[in-house]
């Protein structure tokens, strides 16, 4: 069987075996070239993405290109004293260039590609992962549209004052509300009642000493600014009891 295409050893060397054919995937395990060619590959990726978040690459210093020198130049290159020299000036270029063969350039170009690719890839996923992550941790604050203070009704007078804000999630609207749980001798509703007293909305029952509840999309503030708390029987009736524990304006 023929060598995989670049393509199968990129997507290997990024974890993708499920793209691969299955026999593609056994010849690579079985020949020892491919093997090679993978865990190089593979090398980049984990470098790729373990470079992800880094904010630049630091500059070499001139050391670094005096020893590169002198790998290239070899032992006719050297000094006296053992130090690569360079040229002074940049040799002459031939009038024709010099041609590799095309098989070994055409092999080393596509390899090029192929490490190239993978190790794009790779960084282009170690930073989406890294924005992913910071958005988990640092999630934006909901706006805070009004709030208000729910005091005590006078058949209430001992109980302690409640709290409720008006916030803004996503583009909808939640109140919550906070009250002491102890208040009440049936369960407790949570109502929107407009500024003349005349008109309300039920928004949910509320358990506890805290509870969130969605405002309808198309309910006008600006009308049903009062938050009621009230004290309901377990009669079956929907309707408000008349018995409110608390009640402030929204503001």
């Amino acid at each position: 069987m023929e060598h995989p295409e670049d393509g199968t050893l990129a997507l290997l060397a990024l974890g993708e075996e499920q793209g691969v054919p299955r026999a593609q995937s056994r010849h690579v395990a079985e020949c020892a070239t491919c093997r090679k060619e993978l865990e190089g590959l593979r090398r980049v990726v984990s470098a790729g993405r373990a470079g992800a978040g880094e904010p630049g690459l630091e500059r070499p210093g001139e050391h670094v290109w005096s020893r590169i020198s002198a790998e290239l130049l070899g032992p006719a290159g050297s000094g006296a004293a053992g130090t690569p020299e360079l040229p002074a000036v940049a040799p002459e270029l031939p009038a024709e260039p010099v041609r590799a063969p095309v098989p070994q350039l055409a092999r080393r170009s596509s390899r090029s590609w192929r490490t190239a690719w993978v190790a794009a890839a790779a960084f282009l996923l170690g930073v989406g992962a890294t924005v992913v992550a910071d958005q988990l941790r640092t999630p934006s604050a909901p706006e805070v549209l009004a709030t208000a203070e729910l005091a005590p009704l006078p058949e209430w007078s001992e109980a302690d004052a409640g709290a409720a804000a008006l916030h803004e999630v996503d583009g909808a609207r939640v109140l919550n509300v906070e009250l002491d749980p102890g208040l009440g001798e049936g369960y407790r509703e949570v109502w929107l009642i407009d500024s003349d007293l005349e008109r309300l909305i039920s928004l949910g029952v509320l358990v506890g000493s805290e509870g969130v509840f969605d405002v309808p999309d198309n309910l006008d503030m600006g009308e049903f600014l009062i938050v009621d708390v009230s004290d309901e029987p377990y009669d079956g009736d929907p309707a408000h009891s008349g018995n409110s524990i608390v009640r402030g304006e929204l503001s």
